[in-house]
């Protein structure tokens, strides 16, 4: 059901997209692949650069990836490794970025811990794909800013001159290059 491949090439484009990492992570998590998904956790969390929260909205997903919903996820394959200890220190951390008030998921997160349940990690809400605006979608065709080559040819039959020269009013007739621009 799950497969990484498709975040794989994701982050292979965007190797500091955060909310990759999260969901890979959380791919890992479903298919036993705990170390990577650790991993991906850890990336994730550096990714977010020391910053709450990013709001991947105006990149076309409707989510935003908080540092504590990482940190937990995070406690979530360390449990899956046995690594109580180091869950409880990721769960107390995970507190701090918490918005105040608004604690008591970890509370009850750091109970499970304590008492050796395994935690379900988070994820981006099933039904939410990445979809960039159209108008963004539409700026990635490729521009010609310089227009198509044109090869312009003389009148003049056997003309060999191959070169510019500043513009000169035209004469009657046909077009001679000046004694200058031939040397």
């Amino acid at each position: 059901c799950f497969s990484p491949q498709a975040f794989n090439k994701t982050l292979a484009k965007d190797n500091s997209l955060a909310v990759g990492f999260f969901q890979r992570g959380f791919v890992h998590l479903q298919l036993e692949m705990y170390e990577e998904a650790l991993s991906d956790y850890h990336m994730a969390f550096s990714h977010l650069r020391k910053n709450p929260f990013i709001d991947y909205k105006q990149l076309g997903l409707r989510y935003v990836l908080y540092a504590w919903e990482v940190l937990y996820s995070t406690a979530a394959a360390q449990c899956r490794l046995r690594q109580w200890q180091e869950a409880r220190v990721t769960l107390d951390k995970a507190v701090v970025w918490r918005p105040e008030g608004r604690t008591a998921i970890l509370d009850v997160a750091l109970e499970q811990v304590q008492d050796g349940l395994f935690l379900e990690p988070m994820q981006v809400p099933l039904g939410e794909f990445f979809r960039p605006r159209k108008k963004e979608v539409e700026q990635l065709n490729s521009k010609d800013f310089l227009g198509k080559p044109k090869v312009i040819s003389s009148i003049i039959p056997n003309d060999e001159y191959i070169g510019f020269e500043p513009l000169r009013p035209q004469k009657q007739g046909f077009y001679e290059p000046s004694a200058d621009a031939l040397r």
